[in-house]
C-alpha cells in the first residue's frame, strides 16, 4: 500500500504551458484601415459581454488598439454592435 501512494501515475502526461508569442494582426497582415462597418471583424476584439478586449490579451499594438476602440464605438453608435449583451458570440 505504501508503494501505491508514492507512485503517481497520470493518464496523460502533465502539460507544460508554452506561451505563444503575441503579435499584432494588423501589422502582420498589413491592414491600414480598421473599418467600423464590418461588425464580424470587430467582434474578434470584444468579449461575451460586449466589452473591448485589452491589448495584453489580443496582442494588438497601441496604434491599432486605439483605431479598433474608435471603430467599435462608431459601430455601437450606428447600432451595428450592441453596447452590452449577455452572450455576443
Amino acid at each position: 500500500m505504501a508503494q501505491n501512494e508514492s507512485e503517481i501515475r497520470y493518464l496523460t502526461p502533465p502539460s507544460v504551458e508554452i506561451k505563444k508569442k503575441k503579435y499584432c494582426r494588423f501589422k502582420k497582415n498589413r491592414i491600414k484601415y480598421v473599418d467600423y462597418k464590418d461588425p464580424e471583424f470587430l467582434k474578434k476584439f470584444l468579449n461575451e459581454q460586449g466589452k473591448i478586449l485589452p491589448r495584453r490579451i489580443t496582442g494588438t499594438s497601441l496604434k491599432y488598439q486605439r483605431r479598433v476602440a474608435q471603430a467599435v464605438k462608431r459601430a455601437r453608435h450606428l447600432a451595428l454592435l450592441p453596447y452590452v449583451t449577455d452572450l455576443l458570440k
